[in-house]
């Protein structure tokens, strides 16, 4: 699934978006079948150049949805938005809590947020009335000649 937000005019680069989003089933299977999915979703946009730190961070937040899924184990949705130089992943699940960076470093678990902390530009959490999203932002540098393919000719 894509939009295209797009001038009269002419196409306004800095508006040109594409979406996709799917479910994912709270199982450790479906962290493979959700970085699946961004790959496949990327390379028909055209992949970025951090392609590698997009798909550590998708493992590390679906990884957590899979664990923080709420009690009755809820699927979860992964999300993801391209614009003109960012790409942007969320994933959604109905666990409560919020999220945090674990600064206890003897700990085993707990460092997925840490990573994604350092690899994402920017990232954080949207809490909803059940459950959140946890986010991530990357900046790809410009990848528009592979999204305008989408554009039909005039």
């Amino acid at each position: 699934m894509f939009v295209l937000a797009v001038e009269i005019a002419g196409v306004d680069m800095a508006e040109l978006t594409q979406l996709a989003d799917r479910l994912f089933p709270p199982a450790p299977k479906s962290v493979s079948e959700a970085r699946a999915f961004v790959i496949d979703e990327l390379y028909q946009w055209g992949p970025p150049d951090r392609l590698d730190d997009i798909l550590l961070c998708v493992s590390e937040l679906a990884t957590n949805a899979v664990l923080h899924s709420g009690p009755e184990n809820h699927a979860y949705r992964v999300r993801l938005e391209t614009g003109s130089e960012e790409v942007r992943i969320e994933v959604d699940d109905r666990g409560s809590g919020t999220p945090h960076v674990r600064t206890d470093h003897d700990d085993t678990h707990g460092r997925g947020l840490l990573l994604v902390a350092g690899i994402a530009d920017d990232w954080g959490v949207t809490t909803h009335r059940v459950g959140k999203s946890v986010w991530a932002t990357f900046e790809v540098g410009s990848w528009m000649p592979a999204l305008l393919n989408v554009i039909p000719p005039p």
